[in-house]
């Protein structure tokens, strides 16, 4: 690895950081496209690096949102058991599949979450946000946990992808609530993921550890933008940035997929 390398790994753990904590994922969104298009990995090495990074990028985020009070712990205590399970059944999954079409699948998600952002869940005030917190079964949070596990170990990702939309939408979760719960979450997520990629030879470290020096802080400032934004202006204007990098990624796969 050169220095040249190293620069652009902090530059892209950096960024990535910054959008870990507005969006309450684990930053692997971000760093999968990039590292395979900057750094010299091999697909599967960009689907699976990020994982370790994710780590202590998350629980910063987490720290942050923690200490703002938009933490529903009860959520993140239901749903990482079934989303560590979630996450080695994905990470395994990973050898019969083609990591081309992980990476587009990838691409995909992020679309889907991009526009689940523009559009908005459902309005709700504090009170109404914590009766709906109370009503919540279980079940839900656990069926969500076991989903976002699998997209974890799958893509090489937190798993805030499936958590944030649902948690926003499907359990009327405030954003920001949403975004620290995941964050809380994801943390746990990474780790079986991690260890199964780790083993089958997927982790570049060296890219693993600079891209970790930039992602920390990194997450410490998003964290601190998203809290300090309107919601509609943080849905509107980010939700749109990232739809955009979704569209023109998944066309650069598409590409690679007809050569």
């Amino acid at each position: 690895m050169t220095i040249a390398d190293a620069i652009i790994a902090i530059a892209i753990g950096v960024g990535a950081g910054i959008l870990s904590g507005i969006f309450g994922v684990g930053g692997g969104i971000v760093m999968t496209p990039a590292i395979d298009a900057f750094l010299p990995v091999t697909s599967i090495q960009a689907i699976a690096t990020p994982l370790p990074v994710i780590f202590p990028t998350s629980i910063t985020g987490a720290y942050t949102y923690a200490k703002a009070g938009q933490v529903d712990r009860r959520a993140a205590w239901w749903m990482a058991p079934t989303g560590l399970i979630g996450s080695v059944l994905g990470a395994l999954a990973t050898q019969w599949i083609d990591p081309t079409l992980l990476l587009l699948v990838t691409a995909m998600l992020l679309g889907w979450q991009s526009v689940g952002i523009i559009r908005g869940g459902r309005a709700a005030d504090d009170a109404d946000a914590e009766t709906a917190r109370r009503d919540v079964p279980r079940g839900t949070y656990v069926a969500i946990g076991f989903a976002a596990g699998v997209v974890s170990g799958l893509l090489g990702i937190g798993g805030g992808l499936i958590m944030v939309p649902l948690l926003a939408g499907w359990c009327a979760m405030p954003l920001k609530r949403a975004l620290g719960t995941s964050l809380l979450t994801i943390w746990a997520l990474v780790i079986p993921g991690t260890i199964v990629h780790a083993w089958l030879g997927h982790i570049d470290w060296w890219v693993a550890l600079f891209l970790t020096i930039g992602a920390v802080p990194g997450a410490r400032v998003g964290a601190i933008i998203a809290l300090g934004a309107r919601e509609r202006t943080l849905r509107t204007v980010v939700g749109s940035g990232m739809l955009v990098i979704a569209v023109l990624y998944a066309a650069a796969q598409l590409v690679q997929l007809t050569h």
